[in-house]
């Protein structure tokens, strides 16, 4: 597909600081398409809360006219942050009084955007959706894009702040998209409730860094600790990772040096595992550091707790370790069983052990050949070339459909 105008609503901000699906997705879709990314409107109650006060600047800047509220980010590539303050509305139990200012803010959403497509000039839009189930609600009666295509990349409605009016919001927004995609099987399996065009098109992954040709030093903090190392990279909160299973599984091998790379929460602060002679927290490392600790762990680990916020997530910690070569073990989820044959899978810490000794002892460089060809058929390329084949079938089929309607013969009385 291409010579397309797409517009992108979403969850995240251009400028959110950290890695994101819908910045790779609108990067390839700009390869040959034309793009507009929608920033997320602020709305009234992070103005009165003080949240988000570089946002808060912006969005004073362009209601007074001191800032573009469209910047041209690269050839096919636009950004746009709507001049808008939304009200706040989440707060409130009753779903038809929710759903009366959601519509309000779904209007003033899609007329701040309606002005810049006609700025643009797009014609026959897509509208790509990334998991903006509030906002999003309304824009395909409000914007009419010819196809609208809701993404779905994590289990939100098991998040607090979507339980509420969430469950019933995305649920009516997949009904009413022309497509669902997601970057899992459960969550495939989770829209195609509401909606039977839901399919899973895959994650890409940015593995730029991660090249096991390139021998790294390895990190000081690494040096004096003893082998096997085994290694997890990643941000340490408990509700995606399973403390338990580390307690075990440091206790039960003394042996083995368990090295944890990356931000601690509260929760791992104050846990045993800070007691143990064989775990070592390195603390929060820059992305460019990543791939060096990779590279000298023994067998990478992704011990997830299992529950409804991280059932359905893709890991793209377990791409990264795959693209660096090394053995991995990792929790047994629906999300897993694409990496099956490349992967060790557990659901306790028994297995985990057992997983962990066999990946040690049968390692081999045919099998991390193999690791790194899988994860580098993850590209961006490959899950955009994914939606662009279902947009496809999709126009297809309505012009089969269309075919059909007219060939009907006329009734007669």
């Amino acid at each position: 597909m291409k010579d397309k105008d797409i517009i992108m609503i979403g969850q995240q901000s251009w400028d959110v600081g950290i890695g994101s699906n819908a910045h790779n997705i609108a990067a390839t879709f700009a390869q040959a398409n034309r793009v507009l990314y929608v920033n997320p409107p602020l709305d009234i109650n992070s103005l009165l809360k003080g949240k988000l006060k570089s946002r808060l600047k912006t969005i004073s800047q362009l209601l007074f006219g001191k800032k573009e509220a469209m910047v041209k980010h690269s050839k096919n590539l636009w950004i746009y942050t709507p001049g808008i303050l939304c009200l706040s509305n989440n707060w409130i139990t009753s779903s038809k009084i929710f759903r009366l200012l959601n519509y309000f803010n779904n209007k003033l959403f899609a007329n701040s955007i309606a002005k810049t497509i006609h700025k643009l000039n797009f014609k026959n839009y897509t509208l790509f959706n990334d998991s903006l189930m509030f906002l999003g609600l309304e824009q395909k009666r409000l914007l009419q894009p010819v196809n609208y295509i809701y993404y779905v990349r994590d289990y939100m409605v098991a998040v607090p702040y979507f339980k509420k009016h969430g469950t019933w919001a995305e649920a009516e927004l997949m009904a009413k998209a022309d497509l669902v995609v997601t970057n899992s099987l459960f969550l495939a399996e989770y829209a195609s409730q509401f909606n039977p065009k839901s399919y899973d098109v895959g994650q890409g992954c940015e593995l730029n860094f991660f090249n096991p040709e390139v021998e790294t030093k390895i990190p000081a903090d690494l040096v004096d600790l003893p082998q096997p190392i085994i290694g997890y990279v990643g941000n340490l909160t408990a509700s995606r990772l399973d403390i338990n299973l580390l307690e075990q599984l440091s206790t039960a091998q003394p042996n083995w040096t368990i090295a944890l790379v990356g931000f601690e929460d509260e929760h791992f602060k104050a846990s045993r595992l800070h007691k143990l002679a064989n775990v070592h927290f390195l603390g929060a490392k820059a992305p460019a550091e990543l791939p060096s600790y990779i590279q000298h762990f023994d067998v990478c680990i992704n011990p997830q707790a299992v529950n409804e916020i991280t059932i359905g997530n893709y890991p793209r910690k377990i791409d990264e370790y795959l693209a660096m070569g090394k053995p991995v073990v990792a929790t047994k989820t629906k999300a897993m069983h694409m990496f099956e044959d490349h992967t060790y899978l557990g659901s306790s810490a028994i297995e985990y052990i057992s997983l962990i000794q066999k990946a040690l002892s049968e390692n081999s460089f045919n099998k991390a050949e193999a690791r790194i060809a899988f994860a580098k058929s993850h590209t961006w390329e490959a899950s955009v070339q994914a939606i662009y084949n279902l947009l496809i079938q999709l126009e297809q089929k309505d012009k089969e459909l269309s075919v059909k309607e007219n060939a009907q013969p006329a009734l007669s009385y």
